[in-house]
């Protein structure tokens, strides 16, 4: 029984130590593949709203174009397009 409990004893964090190492080349290997993440994207997700179950409307900014896409379980549709906006809103400097 004590040679079960030390063999358990010493392969446990050996264990635990193949698994975090193994969570942490798969982490850099998919951050190497995908690139840096500082980059600039050409397409961008700039908001999101709920309008029912299974209803969003997206907001995505591709190549300095801000894009409405209505999203549902049918698939996208493109509902609107315009100039992509500086960080400020208009609402804010109408005020």
């Amino acid at each position: 029984m004590a040679e079960y409990i030390l063999r358990l004893a010493l392969l446990l964090p050996l264990l635990a130590l193949l698994i975090w190492g193994s969570l942490r080349l798969t982490k850099f290997l998919q951050t190497r593949m995908v690139g840096d993440p500082a980059e600039a994207q050409s397409l961008r997700l700039v908001q999101t709203s709920l309008i029912a179950p299974g209803l969003k409307l997206a907001v995505v900014r591709f190549h300095d174009r801000e894009i409405l896409i209505g999203c549902s379980r049918q698939g996208l549709v493109r509902l609107g397009e315009s100039e992509a906006r500086s960080g400020i809103s208009q609402a804010t400097e109408d005020s």
